[in-house]
């Protein structure tokens, strides 16, 4: 075939091109597991801390930040497996307590609206419920009163809020916290010794700490209990991948069954296109997967973040290789990229388009409809025009407000909607903002996956 594995994984050139990529793009350190050839490959680069120098290694645990939502998703997945859970069915006839701003989203919202990004829920609401087993319904109760970004099933719109949903869903069905829940039916079974949710269970092992331009931030973590099912699970590379692999026929090394290869099949399936096809380097979304589609070639994976910390996993089923990179840096976009390019030509024939940049020659594009106000929960875009050209201003609001200084970013046209912009805020490299209207006709910012209704 093509696409299957290409070559023997030769560890020792993995190796050094991990520490000269990691040295060349400034990251203080990253950990690297490859599953190539029915073996899972582990290896570490740098330091896990520039304070302290205590050296990275394989046994090393990181913040997955949003790769959480695969494993939350994996849960909720295995309920709708046992009969437990219809995704199809309203949310509020398992969860009678969930609600919206608006009661007839509420009356709509369904399980795989939430799986899939379409509920329309927002996504950067943060609220801490506690450190009590009750975080989790507290934060349902909270989000009430949460701006939607869109209409229940009108456009995809990445949503942290939609999965906090499904973690109680999880609690609700299992009778155990979410933690648990995760422990019990996935973290077990598949063996997955150096893999937890709170950061007590994380102080036992050598821990990644996050950093922000050359200095290690500040905290180490700044989300709430309430936060586990869309972005709390830490872990080593190699549990990541161990994961991963029992995504592509449902069971552990093992062979225990975890789920049924019906249910992962499901996952993969492509649910929804996304207008959005740079941020994650995917064309839409499968059930808490994003979907990848290299040249004719399938494959799925998920990027996370945490305050100083990126974490990114992708997988091609037809090869049977699948890696996670683990990093302690805010900005290693670069790393990632060139890594993964290596790694999917040599070990699974994949060919990666070309990085997200404006065309080398400039576009005249009539900018001046876009110019606007544009509004979601936690977040106010104001977009300029000034002789043609866009000017951009990310600015935190509501519970967000003061977090962190506007990002602001000069627009060029990539396409007649589709521009590029540069901050270092937003990654290290050109990040793609979208204008789009939903199917009712409303103006539309699409920025990191996000929809954001125009205002004004």
């Amino acid at each position: 075939m093509p696409n299957s594995v290409r070559t023997i994984f030769d560890k020792a050139h993995w190796q050094s091109r991990l520490d000269d990529l990691r040295a060349e793009h400034g990251v203080p350190g990253a950990t690297l597991a490859v599953l190539a050839n029915g073996e899972i490959h582990e290896l570490a680069s740098g330091i896990l801390h520039r304070g302290t120098g205590v050296e990275a290694t394989t046994d090393s645990v990181f913040q997955l930040g949003s790769i959480a939502k695969v494993y939350t998703a994996a849960l909720v997945l295995g309920l709708a497996e046992e009969g437990r859970l219809d995704l199809d069915a309203p949310v509020v006839e398992v969860l009678p307590e969930f609600a919206t701003v608006e009661p007839a989203a509420t009356a709509a919202v369904t399980a795989r609206q939430l799986l899939s990004h379409t509920s329309g829920l927002t996504c950067d609401f943060i609220e801490d419920t506690g450190r009590g087993d009750d975080c989790l319904a507290k934060y349902v109760e909270a989000a009430r009163g949460v701006a939607l970004d869109c209409p229940p099933g009108t456009a995809a719109s990445y949503s942290s809020v939609g999965y906090a949903v499904l973690g109680r869903i999880v609690e609700v069905l299992t009778g155990l916290t979410w933690d648990d829940a995760l422990r019990e039916r996935l973290i077990v079974p598949l063996g997955l010794t150096e893999t937890m949710t709170l950061p007590e269970e994380a102080l036992r092992f050598r821990v990644a700490m996050g950093h922000l331009g050359q200095e290690p931030t500040a905290a180490w973590d700044l989300l709430p209990r309430n936060a586990g099912p869309y972005g709390r699970v830490l872990a080593t590379a190699g549990d990541v991948v161990r994961f991963a692999r029992m995504l592509l026929d449902g069971t552990a090394a093992d062979g225990t069954r975890v789920l049924s290869e019906e249910t992962v099949s499901a996952m993969r399936r492509r649910e929804v296109e996304v207008p959005d096809k740079w941020t994650l380097g995917s064309d839409g979304w499968g059930l808490g997967l994003s979907i990848h589609d290299w040249s004719g070639v399938p494959g799925f994976g998920h990027n996370g973040s945490s305050i100083g910390q990126r974490s990114y996993l992708r997988v091609v089923p037809d090869a049977g290789l699948a890696f996670a990179l683990l990093t302690n840096h805010g900005t290693t976009d670069r790393l990632y990229t060139a890594l993964s390019r290596e790694l999917l030509g040599d070990l699974a024939g994949v060919q990666v388009p070309a990085d997200f940049a404006p065309p080398p020659s400039p576009l005249s594009v009539d900018v001046a409809p876009f110019a606007g106000t544009y509004r979601r929960e936690g977040v106010v875009i104001t977009v300029t025009e000034t002789e043609g050209k866009l000017h951009f201003v990310y600015a935190f609001a509501d519970g967000l407000e003061g977090i962190a200084p506007a990002i602001e970013a000069e627009l060029v046209p990539v396409s007649e909607n589709v521009f590029a912009g540069m901050n270092p805020m937003f990654g290290d490299d050109w990040m793609p903002v979208l204008f789009t209207k939903l199917p009712d006709g409303t103006e539309c910012c699409y920025t990191s996956m996000r929809v954001a209704p125009r205002i004004a």
